[in-house]
Formats: structure tokens, C-alpha cells, sequence
């Protein structure tokens, strides 16, 4: 049986079964993008809640596996050569999954390195963009006098959404005819922006087509259902 001991994430959520991969995440748009990836592989793994309304991810023991204190991180026991592997921040998370199982990323290189650039404008600009629509309209922000900051963000996000809208247009997923971590990575933050966030007046979510049919068939894969909800909140 592998050891994880030596990880001092595990004293704090105990592994179960050590064997499996151990995601560490809460179902967040960033958290979800890597349980929706392991429902949609089928890897074998264990989910831990990290609960960053507690500040969880704060504590000595999750620092030590991401020093940024983010969710989601993992710890796969059968890394490379067969040694554990920590590993944080969604996108290279996506992108160890997808190389470790050979799903949902292309093999041709030109077709992998497109694949990639739009999990890096999530990354880049769809997560941080919706993210401070959120703060400025739904969470604290929403309080500011000031409605300038929540203009500001809205407006990059109508564009992003642009950008998302020409890139789909006869298109089934973001690189065509085969879903891949692109659309994985992207899906839940649109969700998050029209449904959590309460944002879709603001951003003009009623004007556009292919991207609310693009998030129709995401939200209708069975593994996305799953993952949406993965680790369940206490």
C-alpha cells in the first residue's frame, strides 16, 4: 500500500484509500474543473472537502501541498516513475490528467497547443474576469457606491463572452467535434456567472447563442452532473 505520510496534507484528511489519487478542492468554478475531469476519466480517487469558507485552505497542512492556498490541489501516489506527485493550479492539474490517461487533449501537436491556449484564456481571462463580476455584483463589492469597478469587469466579460461566442460558431465544443479540457476548464465558470453570480443582464448573456447551447450540452454530460457537485459541501 502506498505511504503518503510523508505529505503533511494527510494528517489532516486522512486518506482512505492512499492508493487513489487524492483531490483536495471545494465545488467552486476552479474546483470543479478537476473533479469533472477525474468523473469524466474515470481515474480511481478520493475527494477531500477543503472548506474555504473556513479558510481551510490556510492551514500549515494544505499550504505545505500549494503554498498559494488555493483549491484545488492533488496528490496522485502513482505519479511519474511510479512516486507520488503533489500538484496544484486547476490548469496544470488538467493538463497532468489529460497526459496520464490520454483523454481530452489531442495527440497532433499543432491540435494540443490549441487545445492548450484556451485552457490559458481561462485561465488568464475568463476565471478572473467573471470572478470580479462576481465580487462587484453578488459578494461584497455589490455594496460600493462606486459602480465603476463592476462596469469595468462587466464589460471585459461581455467581450470574453464574445471572444467564446465567434470561437463556437459551428462548433459543438472549443476545438470542434471532440470536448477536451478546454471546454472542461471553461464550463463551470460560465455557469457560475450566469447562475451563482446572477450576472446574465449584465453581461448581455440573452443576445448570444452558441455559447448558452455550448453550456447546454456541457451541463448535460452525465460526468459534469457528477463533478459539479464533487467534494459535497458539509
Amino acid at each position: 500500500m502506498t505511504d503518503l505520510a510523508a505529505f503533511p496534507i494527510t494528517a489532516r484528511w486522512p486518506a482512505q484509500h492512499p492508493d487513489r489519487l487524492q483531490l483536495y478542492s471545494f465545488p467552486t468554478p476552479n474546483g470543479v474543473k478537476v473533479s469533472i475531469m477525474l468523473e469524466e476519466t474515470g481515474l480511481p480517487y478520493e475527494a477531500h472537502a477543503v472548506n474555504i469558507g473556513k479558510d481551510e485552505s490556510w492551514t500549515p497542512e494544505f499550504l505545505a501541498l500549494n503554498p498559494n492556498g488555493k483549491i484545488p490541489a492533488i496528490l496522485d501516489p502513482n505519479g511519474p516513475g511510479g512516486k507520488p506527485l503533489a500538484l496544484f493550479e486547476s490548469g496544470a492539474i488538467l493538463v497532468y490528467l489529460a497526459e496520464k490517461t490520454g483523454e481530452f487533449l489531442p495527440a497532433d501537436p499543432a491540435a494540443r497547443y490549441e487545445a492548450l491556449q484556451w485552457v490559458f484564456f481561462q485561465m488568464a481571462s475568463i476565471g478572473p474576469m467573471f470572478g470580479q463580476v462576481g465580487f462587484f455584483h453578488k459578494f461584497a463589492g455589490a455594496a460600493y457606491e462606486d459602480k465603476r469597478p463592476r462596469e469595468r469587469y462587466a464589460t471585459e466579460s461581455k467581450r470574453l463572452l464574445g471572444v467564446l461566442e465567434r470561437r463556437l460558431e459551428g462548433r459543438d465544443w472549443i476545438m470542434g467535434e471532440d470536448y477536451t479540457i478546454a471546454d472542461i476548464a471553461t464550463l463551470g465558470w460560465v455557469r457560475n456567472l450566469i447562475g451563482f453570480y446572477g450576472a446574465a443582464e449584465l453581461v448581455d448573456y440573452a443576445t448570444l447563442a452558441n455559447v448558452p447551447a455550448w453550456l447546454e450540452r456541457g451541463l448535460a454530460r452525465p460526468a459534469v452532473q457528477r463533478g459539479l457537485e464533487i467534494p459535497a459541501r458539509p
